[in-house]
């Protein structure tokens, strides 16, 4: 079943129906926007997309608003801080990856200029080279988080069915995925 397809069966569902209307496969560009989906997806890894949402905002508390700077920045206290906190998914490997994947964001921002111009510069490419290409450049990136991210953020097609009123909003957008 589809994300599209939930949604419709499901018109209870307020949360999942906001982030499939308003973000879901909309294109990202800032630095910061990217990264928190990408922690998002790591979080998500093993759990319901329904419980990242439910904590959506205390992970973004948490990780100080996933600025790549800061999160980046964290230490062993801060560790401590995040493995104590009862709003994160207290999963050493996942807050390890995210700390580490900040570090290296902002080291391909160095080269790149941008998070978006490093995804830019090895769009298009087929799930399992970006797959492959995420598990050499960062942690904790299997097929499944890769593709998800790679949905949810525009560079690959399939976040909406092509009927969904939602496909034609994100169409206008020129999402990567449509400039192949």
């Amino acid at each position: 079943m589809s994300y599209c397809d939930y949604i419709k069966n499901h018109p209870e569902d307020e949360l999942n129906r906001r982030y499939h209307d308003e973000q879901y496969g909309f294109p990202l560009h800032a630095d910061n926007d990217l990264f928190e989906r990408l922690a998002l997806e790591i979080n998500q890894a093993g759990l319901s997309w329904t419980l990242i949402l439910k904590r959506r905002e205390l992970l973004r508390s948490a990780f100080d608003g996933f600025d790549l700077e800061v999160v980046a920045a964290c230490g062993a206290q801060d560790m401590a801080r995040l493995l104590a906190d009862p709003g994160v998914i207290r999963n050493r490997r996942k807050i390890e990856a995210v700390i580490e994947n900040a570090r290296r964001i902002q080291s391909l921002c160095a080269e790149a200029g941008s998070f978006e111009a490093w995804l830019d510069a090895h769009h298009p490419r087929p799930l399992e080279e970006w797959a492959r290409l995420f598990k050499q450049t960062f942690v904790f990136t299997g097929r499944e988080i890769v593709g998800e991210f790679l949905i949810s953020t525009g560079y690959l097609p399939g976040a909406h069915d092509a009927t969904c009123p939602i496909y034609t909003r994100i169409a206008r957008l020129n999402p990567a995925w449509l400039r192949k």
